[in-house]
């Protein structure tokens, strides 16, 4: 394996920023796709997010684009708008030293807007499939001469329904591209398009399925239905973690667990199909710089987030395959760090609690819910956590803010700096300050970290509170 990117063949401008960014030595799967890219070879790459696929694909397309061609020569097609915003902020940081134009459309953003944009001469787009095909109806995009053509997380496409669109955007592109296909999992459906519009591909596996999971403390949490947010909100006590993400299975589930944390006086927010794209960047701009503490999110959503810090991930409906279980925990444990993944099972969940531990090839500890582990009533680093909510002990008739303690300030994970880590605590302390007096059986009104205080009349309702408004 190569030990720089010199020695891939990526030019030496380059180099010297991914230096200056800290990034000297390629990932697995940038060591063996970039050799490959360059030559012109088309690549089927099995890598999980967090690999740095990225970065695999966006060197080679850089160095390769002819920017004295006004013209459209390199398309990304990424499913979720998230993943899309992703990739164009990291071709962003690059391309100036190359003198290429990148531009993103997805839906969202106002067509005019990107009309104009393209009429600029973008060289490289990075793109949602149904975004494109609007583009091509209204002929304001010519796909005629790209040459480089990638597909991201294509399993997730798929999985989205967005193949069909996808396979007609691949239509309009040139018959003689270099073809880059990118997914976490292989199923059929994805070899069958690879059959279909690649040339002699070749088949690069990184999954590094063992080594992303010796990076990760993985426990089971059984439970019932009925005592399953219970559970979640005692090992969220329990472990403290700087950034947590909460997995749920849909987008109702994900809205009506987010208001059960709020009415106990979680920090926390949704990421799921049916927000605004203004409130989904508003969201994830807060989660990365800490502002929020936990992230409810459904799978599709959460595609492509890759947030520093992320310490937890719980799992509060458990995925129904391996691979979905390697990519949701993948979100912690990263580059060398340590992380805790938490996974809630009833017993109707057993049959896939099998099939995961199959795809692990080992069992996952377990934990009945009510007991904990030996550090149980400490975070990470053995700092002490407390309930934000009612204190210990407080039943349901609780005076609102009784036994209310501050957040407990927890150890600076690796790859945060000392000025985020301060800026996350002091956000943190002010949303607390804000709301603890109100959290005990009257939620905040949905809103993005410090929350807004909750509508009158919210409130305890025949000893049992109602929770905060939906503000849709």
């Amino acid at each position: 394996m190569a030990e720089d990117f010199a020695a891939l063949g990526i030019q030496a401008n380059l180099v010297e920023a991914l230096n200056r960014s800290g990034i000297k030595e390629p990932t697995p799967v940038q060591s063996q796709t970039i050799p490959l890219l360059l030559q012109g070879r088309d690549v089927i790459a099995q890598a999980q997010t967090g690999t740095g696929k990225t970065l695999a694909f966006l060197l080679p397309i850089l160095q390769q684009v002819d920017v004295s061609r006004p013209v459209v020569q390199a398309l990304i097609i990424a499913p979720t708008r998230e993943l899309a915003i992703q990739i164009t902020a990291e071709a962003k940081k690059l391309a100036p030293l190359v003198d290429a134009n990148v531009l993103a459309t997805y839906g969202g953003q106002d067509v005019d807007t990107q009309i104009r944009r393209l009429e600029g001469g973008a060289h490289i787009v990075v793109a949602t499939a149904g975004r494109l095909l609007d583009h091509l109806g209204r002929g304001t995009i010519r796909l005629g001469q790209v040459r480089m053509l990638v597909l991201d997380e294509a399993d997730q496409m798929l999985h989205m329904g967005f193949l069909p669109d996808v396979e007609q955007v691949i239509e309009q592109t040139a018959a003689d591209r270099c073809t880059m296909l990118f997914s976490a999992t292989m199923p059929d459906q994805i070899r069958a398009v690879a059959r279909r519009y690649m040339r002699s591909p070749v088949t690069v596996d990184v999954r590094g399925r063992q080594i992303t999971l010796e990076e990760i403390e993985q426990v089971v949490v059984e439970t019932t239905d009925r005592g399953k947010r219970d559970a979640l909100r005692q090992k969220m006590d329990e472990y403290n973690p700087y950034l947590g993400l909460i997995f749920c299975r849909t987008k109702i589930r994900a809205d009506l667990l987010l208001d059960d944390l709020h009415a106990h006086g979680y920090n926390a927010d949704v990421l799921h199909g049916d927000l605004s794209q203004a409130k989904r960047e508003q969201v994830m701009k807060r989660f990365r710089s800490a502002e929020i503490q936990y992230l409810v999110a459904t799978d599709v959503a959460a595609r492509g987030i890759d947030v520093e810090g992320v310490s937890h991930v719980f799992n509060y409906d458990i995925p129904h395959d391996a691979e979905s279980y390697i990519h949701r925990i993948g979100r912690t444990g990263r580059a060398g760090q340590t992380g805790v993944a938490v996974t809630f099972v009833t017993p109707k969940d057993q049959e896939y609690l099998a099939l995961i531990e199959r795809g692990v090839q080992g069992a996952i500890a377990r934990l009945n819910a009510g007991k904990g582990s030996a550090g149980a009533g400490r975070g990470p680093g053995g700092l002490r956590t407390v309930r934000r909510g009612p204190g210990a002990g407080a039943g349901p008739g609780a005076r609102a803010g009784e036994g209310t303690e501050a957040p407990v300030r927890q150890q600076r994970p690796e790859g945060v700096s000392r000025r985020e880590f301060a800026k996350a605590n002091a956000a943190r302390d002010a949303w607390h300050a804000a709301n603890a007096p109100e959290t005990a059986g009257r939620g905040p009104a949905r809103g993005v970290g410090r929350a807004a205080r909750p509508t009158a009349g919210v409130g305890r309702t025949g000893g049992r509170g109602t929770g905060p408004k939906r503000g849709r």
